[in-house]
């Protein structure tokens, strides 16, 4: 704990086994108090290497619910199990652990409601092996994201991140997608919700058993995002009304 709040760290996860002991044990366990990892019905033996390892709660799914749906089962079991912060840590390793306490610490002294590791604030994406596909596109969507929804984010795209409770009880992110396009609709409904909004510089790893979608699949991402962005735009603007955002109350 930091402050007396319980700190707990989800783990989605797929086909993680290879790169799931080196991902745990760098996470900081001087500060956070526990780990959930939700395995989406992998092919090899992830629940299995996670109860070896000792991970306090380990949910199988008994069939594939994606992306966005292993998420609403870790942050489900999160806040049912007393977390006032959650951190969403990927198995592959392709995001450091060691940054935990650098996403958590401004949440914990009230400076955001939200902490995003970018790996686009540094300048070492692509020599940290992100493709150049994905670093243009993740350039453009960011732009065009940013001046719908009147923001100035560094990274849309990055898998991790770290919420207050009140984000969590207050989003309505259990009816978004189940698919990967889940992370930029719940960012389109914490930003419509008013909350802040941090960054940190966050390292690129891409590597064989890091996880990563092909290129007809991105595409259809970012066909997604840019739908969240100009559905935001125009419910702001009062010229339409979205599922999305229903029943959020900006605050202030």
């Amino acid at each position: 704990m930091i402050n007396n709040k319980k700190i707990i760290v989800v783990m989605p996860a797929y086909n993680a086994e290879a790169t799931l002991e080196k991902t745990y044990r760098e996470i900081p366990f001087n500060i956070v108090d526990e780990v959930i990892l939700v395995d989406d019905h992998s092919r090899d033996n992830t629940s299995q290497e996670a109860k070896r390892l000792g991970i306090d709660c380990v949910i199988t799914h008994q069939n594939n619910k994606g992306y966005g749906g292993n998420q609403k089962t870790c942050y489900t079991e999160a806040l049912n199990r007393g977390a006032d912060i959650v951190v969403m840590l990927h198995a592959d390793y392709q995001y450091t652990p060691l940054l935990i306490e650098a996403m958590v610490y401004p949440i914990v002294n009230g400076l955001f409601d939200v902490m995003l590791g970018s790996r686009i604030l540094g300048k070492g994406a692509l020599k940290g092996g992100m493709p150049l596909y994905k670093y243009i596109s993740n350039r453009f969507l960011t732009f065009a994201q940013n001046i719908l929804m009147g923001q100035k984010l560094a990274e849309y795209h990055t898998g991790y991140r770290a919420f207050s409770r009140r984000v969590l009880e207050n989003t309505p992110w259990l009816r978004n997608s189940d698919d990967f396009v889940f992370d930029n609709e719940m960012l389109g409904q914490i930003t419509f919700g008013g909350y802040q909004i941090g960054e940190v510089t966050c390292p690129t790893k891409y590597f064989e058993e890091a996880s990563s979608i092909n290129f007809s699949r991105s595409l259809k991402y970012g066909i997604g995002c840019m739908g969240v962005a100009v559905k935001f735009f125009l419910q702001k603007k009062g010229t339409a009304k979205f599922e999305l955002f229903k029943d959020i109350k900006p605050l202030g």
